[in-house]
């Protein structure tokens, strides 16, 4: 009888499992899931086995080859081992590299180091990239691609920073046993005072830098004043020794500071110009491979790998700038993806035209952008419309702020021209207030700065009124 009833149920499963085997649709994706867990426990089985690593109930494992997760990863990307998130942290950059055309096999790129974990990473990613390049080159018959150059530019600020002689001394030591074990390739390190931008007689661009700080009464003007002194120093070594491209380590927590700090600060409009991946409106592009990046995991990379960082030379801001990232930190804390939710948001914004890497005439950089273009969508350069930069922080003005310098076309006094071709938040934080203060600031600045405003004002009737000409009045007008 229980015989008998057994026979008959395993018929009767038959039958179903045999009724059931006309739905094809689920049977595949279900077999597929059981087999990869199986797959997966198996191998997780194998591994006890040969004692390589022992899993208790507190033990995390990486996902991708099954290892215990090393205790110096923490927070987001705690799910990772060491090598696998090394490996996804190299892969951010890596496509950040390669969909936007930052660095092609013809380039001679400037990697800016400050001493930093961002700087560092960037620093020693581009190395890895140009190292992998040389051994292809060296393995090729052809020889069809060539290496790309990387230099690496430090900017002295020991003119600003009070840091100890002693310890300058031994952080330029450090940065120069950093480039030096970055080899082959051989790479060249560009040290170079900030003040060098101002004279080229040290003692006397330290005086008009040091003047210059002390002419700016807000804590926040002066240091956005001294990053784009920076940055123009950076153009300037990068102009000077042939680079044509320009690498920062910015980061996606960097970037997330500088999307509040310029809302505050009322930079809404240039604002996309400042966050996107590639900026070109320098002479020399300035490209954010690790745009994708936290610090934390910059950090965590820099523990993991044993790369020196030089924390010595990077003082704590103030201001403004201080309180943002006083706040950032808070909320990474609280939630390690808010830096990425508030870089993602600001991305809404429509990026200039000049937030691209501008085509050149050589032939393997065209072949290389148009599946570029084709692979990533991207639509190419048919208009470019004109922009009329800030003479201090370079960011483009918009209608309502050309509106004052229609109005000083025939101004021969070249420092109110020059107040009034800055951005408003220039004309509040760095600008001093009274006329006579305002020439005394305009004779401080550096050539740079100056040439700039002036190339600005070339043209700059005709341009400014087809830029506005929705906002003036016709000569049969009267304005009531």
């Amino acid at each position: 009888m229980d015989a008998g009833g057994t026979c008959d149920a395993r018929e009767s499963e038959g039958k179903e499992l045999q009724g059931s085997s006309s739905n094809k649709t689920s049977r595949p994706y279900m077999f597929g899931a059981l087999r990869a867990n199986w797959m997966r426990w198996r191998k997780l089985q194998n591994i006890e086995q040969r004692g390589r690593i022992k899993v208790n109930v507190n033990g995390r494992l990486c996902p991708v080859e099954l290892r215990l997760v090393d205790e110096a990863i923490t927070g987001d990307d705690g799910r990772l081992c060491s090598g696998c998130f090394r490996s996804s942290l190299f892969g951010k950059f890596k496509l950040a590299v390669t969909s936007h055309g930052m660095i092609s096999p013809t380039d001679n790129v400037l990697v800016a180091f400050s001493g930093g974990p961002s700087s560092r990473v960037a620093l020693q990613f581009v190395h890895e990239m140009q190292h992998k390049a040389q051994k292809n080159f060296i393995a090729s018959r052809d020889k069809s691609l060539p290496v790309f150059g990387v230099g690496v530019a430090f900017i002295d600020e020991s003119a600003i920073n009070c840091v100890p002689s002693h310890e300058f001394e031994k952080a330029i030591q450090d940065i120069q046993l950093i480039v030096s074990n970055l080899a082959p390739p051989a790479k060249e390190l560009h040290i170079s005072p900030i003040e060098s931008i101002f004279s080229l007689d040290s003692t006397d661009g330290r005086n008009k830098l040091k003047e210059l700080l002390l002419s700016i009464t807000d804590v926040t003007g002066k240091e956005d004043l001294l990053q784009h002194l920076l940055m123009i120093s950076l153009q300037k070594i990068a102009f000077d020794k042939g680079y044509n491209k320009l690498v920062l380590g910015s980061c996606t927590s960097r970037i997330a500071s500088h999307v509040i700090s310029a809302t505050v600060k009322g930079q809404g409009y240039s604002l996309p110009a400042d966050i996107q991946y590639v900026d070109a409106r320098w002479e020399i592009p300035v490209v954010l491979p690790l745009r994708d990046c936290l610090a934390q995991e910059l950090n965590m990379l820099c523990s993991l790998d044993s790369l020196k960082t030089l924390e010595v030379l990077n003082g704590p801001c103030s201001g403004i700038n201080g309180l943002v990232s006083s706040f950032v930190a808070l909320l990474q804390k609280e939630n390690p993806s808010r830096d990425r939710t508030i870089v993602r948001t600001a991305e809404k914004l429509t990026p200039f035209h000049f937030n691209r890497i501008p085509e050149t005439d050589d032939h393997n950089d065209h072949l290389s952008s148009l599946r570029r273009h084709k692979k990533f969508n991207l639509k190419s350069n048919e208009s470019i419309p004109s922009e009329f930069f800030c003479p201090i922080c370079s960011s483009p003005l918009n209608k309502s702020d050309l509106q004052s310098l229609s109005n000083l076309e025939s101004c021969q006094n070249s420092a109110e021209f020059f107040g009034a071709s800055c951005c408003p938040s220039c004309q509040f934080q760095i600008l001093p207030k009274g006329d006579s203060s305002m020439e005394h600031f305009h004779s401080l600045l550096p050539q740079p700065i100056i040439a700039r405003a002036k190339d600005g004002s070339c043209g700059t009737g005709s341009w400014l009124r087809e830029q506005i000409k929705d906002c003036l009045l016709s000569d049969d007008e009267d304005g009531t």
